[in-house]
């Protein structure tokens, strides 16, 4: 019940958005190869950001920021995995296209798009990050 609720009120937040930002001219026809490619890495660990830079070294300040609010939930190594797409333009231009979300960073959880840093701090702030990250087994529930 939790989810689906969550995944409407996030999809209700991407369509807004998304919807007034994209237009023929910012889609680019990602290619099947990439589009695998892409797949895979956001299915490879249970937690994916993309992001500008690397968590050591965030090249942005909400990138920097999804960074410290993933730091709070101490997410084991084996859990989380980031892509710098400062160093591969393909990728760069091409998460934007795979998940109809126009901006750096985006976090995905168990495969699916979360959202960008304002959805990552609203989730943050709200307690629904850490309920979506303990349901997928990425953190253990906090005890009440």
């Amino acid at each position: 019940m939790f989810q689906s609720a969550l995944r409407t009120s996030l999809s209700l937040h991407r369509s807004t958005v998304s919807s007034s930002l994209r237009s023929q001219s910012f889609r680019r026809f990602l290619s099947q190869e990439a589009r695998t490619k892409i797949q895979a890495a956001v299915t490879e660990y249970p937690v994916v950001l993309f992001m500008k830079g690397n968590p050591e070294q965030p090249m942005c300040g909400f990138s920097r920021g999804v960074v410290k609010i993933l730091s709070a939930f101490d997410i084991p190594p084996e859990k989380f995995k980031t892509y710098n797409v400062l160093e591969d333009l393909e990728l760069r231009t091409g998460i934007k296209e795979f998940s109809e979300w126009p901006t750096i960073p985006q976090l995905y959880v168990n495969g699916e798009f979360v959202g960008g840093s304002d959805i990552a701090l609203s989730m943050f702030q709200s307690g629904e990050l850490e309920t979506l990250l303990e349901q997928h087994g990425v953190i253990p529930k906090a005890s009440s």
